[in-house]
């Protein structure tokens, strides 16, 4: 069966999951060259079985209000493949979170924990649960009721859930607290706990640092640097906030933040204190107009707008997938940008990824550079494997080793499968090719069991 007739085949049988279909196309677009020089993997069916998740729990979640009112949620996880180790993957809280979205994500996660190179499988999970407006109260009811119910299917050898879009230090915290109460066990089951109780020091900062030490490698491997680079970031989040302190602190001019309402323009940049002041906003889910206010008219709020229409040299989105539109990728082009560095899972859709590999704009993408979050949570699990803990420093010292070696090797794959042109590494390729082959050779290792 040719790569075409395997998604043919899931366009027909998911014909309702965009999504997913998504990324399956994306993954196979570039691999059947491997399958060219290694028959086995046509032979095992390794690309269709990878393109069905090991299971999907799908359950109902009742919780109550602070009204006293019963509630009533849907919950998935999806567990798509343990071949390299325990399933590993986020766990969502948002309204648009279904069945598609989760294999999308869960499907991407196999590869991104494959390119680590630590022993970790792929899965993701979640809620249609809308988290904005509840108060504590609420939240911490409704995180005890979906544990109730996901608490069977997971195990720190089993399935290692952690936190992702909704889902913070605070929800996992509560999501643990319920799982040591059902289980009686104190055992590393989640990643992205609080530290002094389980949590990495670097976690937070992990999957923005990350990215900027992949986009460093990047920048090196075309002769070029970060010092005086133009930077602009989507979101203001997790992820936004730390890509940007991490580019800051390398030399590189931070201009945008945004989020759902709007965009974030400062043209003399962020600095720590303006990025402390986010964090502190949006921790509080307080708005970022005020900007301008604390600032004595330093930054412009643009309601409604992308960051995309200032003149820059780094683009890192780190908002939510397919926040990018051909259209917007344009935009970044025709306003300098050539590094294009994903930040979150997927932020470019199809056009937008085809409009930058056919006008040579280096893109990195989210299997490869948003993989630093992952990364850190797998050697949360290996601190609470030996109920130790390591420094920031160490931790962040590894986290650089992690990401040039996921940068290595996808480079290294580009090159070897002919991928590489005009000067320019194919991120894209070379990471799908390199993240896909450590997961395809031990299927074949296993025989048909996985």
């Amino acid at each position: 069966m040719s790569m075409q007739d395997v998604i043919e085949r899931i366009e027909e049988r998911y014909p309702h999951q965009p999504e997913f279909i998504q990324a399956v196309k994306e993954v196979a677009s570039t691999i059947d060259v491997v399958y060219d020089r290694d028959p086995r993997f046509a032979k095992h069916k390794v690309f269709e079985r990878l393109t069905e998740p090991d299971r999907i729990i799908s359950f109902r979640i009742n919780w109550e209000d602070d009204e006293g009112n019963i509630q009533i949620n849907r919950g998935w996880r999806v567990q798509f493949s343990n071949a390299l180790g325990p399933y590993k993957g986020g766990i969502r809280f948002h309204p648009t979170v279904n069945e598609s979205i989760l294999k999308f994500l869960g499907f991407e996660q196999i590869f991104k924990n494959a390119l680590t190179g630590l022993p970790m499988g792929g899965a993701k999970g979640g809620s249609d649960f809308n988290p904005e407006g509840k108060s504590d109260s609420e939240i911490r009811r409704f995180c005890y009721a979906f544990m109730r119910e996901l608490y069977r299917y997971i195990g720190q050898d089993m399935d290692v859930p952690a936190g992702d879009i909704g889902v913070s230090g605070r929800e996992v915290s509560y999501m643990f607290a319920m799982y040591k109460n059902l289980t009686n066990e104190y055992t590393g089951v989640l990643t992205g706990k609080g530290v002094g109780f389980g949590g990495s020091l670097c976690r937070s900062e992990a999957t923005g640092y990350g990215a900027v030490y992949f986009l460093q490698n990047m920048l090196k491997a075309h002769n070029d640097t970060m010092e005086g680079k133009t930077v602009l970031v989507s979101g203001a989040g997790n992820v936004a906030v730390h890509a940007a302190e991490k580019a800051i602190a390398l030399g590189a001019k931070v201009i945008t933040l945004s989020d759902s309402k709007g965009t974030l323009y400062d043209e003399f940049g962020f600095d720590q204190e303006k990025l402390d002041w986010v964090k502190e906003q949006k921790a509080n889910r307080q708005p970022l107009f005020e900007y301008h206010r604390k600032f004595g008219g330093s930054g412009v709020w643009l309601p409604g707008q992308k960051p995309w229409q200032f003149d820059g040299d780094i683009a890192i989105p780190c908002a939510t997938q397919n926040e990018v539109t051909a259209a917007d990728a344009k935009a970044m082009y025709d306003h300098g940008i050539r590094y294009v560095v994903e930040g979150a899972n997927m932020p470019l859709d199809a056009g937008a990824i085809d409009f930058v590999r056919e006008n040579k704009m280096r893109y990195a993408p989210g299997k490869a550079a948003n993989a630093g979050g992952v990364a850190v949570s797998g050697l949360e699990m290996s601190q609470n494997s030996v109920r130790q803990y390591r420094t920031f420093d160490d931790v962040d010292k590894q986290l650089q080793i992690i990401m040039k070696n996921i940068h290595d090797d996808a480079a290294q794959a580009s090159e070897e499968y002919g991928f590489n042109k005009d000067g320019c590494i194919d991120y894209m390729s070379g990471a799908n090719i390199a993240g896909y082959k450590r997961v395809a050779n031990a299927l074949v290792a296993y025989g048909i069991l996985n």
